[in-house]
């Protein structure tokens, strides 16, 4: 017998990709808004948490983590495909080249701690949403999935601002660029959270998935188990 794809889950998973290789070429911009510092990837990046919190919740961690290196993997190559774009010739008549290659050349730096810090940060959203679901045995969603994606963005910004800018941005602006990109990030995942319960509802209607995660290996090497 032949193993149908889930259409929904297939949807989710590339908009997942797409959501990182926007996030990582976003991320080199700093932006302030008011008193507010964040990065450019504050605009798409928490879309990745809550379709991290989706997956989780709806097909269970197994599936999350197939999901999470597949868009490790994505981001990857999105990264080395722009460094062989910038190092190609240019044509003589483009005048482009420098605004370019600051666009998308992301420093080797900045490409390392994005990479780091969002493999831990995704990995533990999907870890405390699965184990969450089973301790409340599938109640209380909104919980679950503001409580995760706080553990996982905190992770996450206080991984990634260190290694990509320590030494570049004074270590006070640092601070607050943590603080303020993680709670930026729950908040926008408090605000959205109406739109992510109805989904999710949706989803499992549709699908006719919801998992429960019990007796399997929450080991993030283990891809082959799906």
């Amino acid at each position: 017998m032949k193993k149908q794809v889930s259409v929904p889950f297939m949807v989710s998973g590339i908009l997942f990709c797409v959501c990182l290789i926007l996030a990582n070429f976003l991320e080199s911009k700093l932006i302030q808004i008011g008193p507010v510092q964040a990065t450019g990837g504050l605009i798409i990046f928490p879309v990745a948490y809550i379709l991290n919190d989706c997956i989780a919740e709806v097909w269970g961690f197994r599936k999350a983590r197939l999901v999470i290196w597949t868009g490790f993997l994505m981001n990857f190559f999105a990264v080395i495909i722009a460094q062989l774009a910038i190092a190609l010739p240019s044509a003589p008549y483009y005048e482009h080249q420098e605004a370019f290659a600051t666009v998308f050349g992301a420093t080797l730096r900045i490409s390392i701690a994005s990479f780091i810090a969002f493999l831990v940060g995704s990995f533990l959203n999907a870890y405390v949403m699965s184990k969450m679901k089973i301790a409340s045995h599938g109640k209380g969603f909104g919980i679950r999935a503001i409580a995760s994606t706080m553990i996982g963005e905190s992770a996450d910004s206080i991984i990634f601002f260190p290694i990509a800018f320590f030494g570049v941005i004074p270590f006070e602006d640092l601070l607050v660029l943590i603080v303020s990109q993680a709670s930026l990030k729950t908040i926008y995942e408090i605000i959205i959270l109406p739109v992510t319960y109805k989904v999710v509802k949706f989803v499992k209607k549709v699908d006719g998935s919801d998992v429960y995660d019990e007796n399997i290996s929450y080991n993030v090497l283990k891809i082959q188990e799906v």
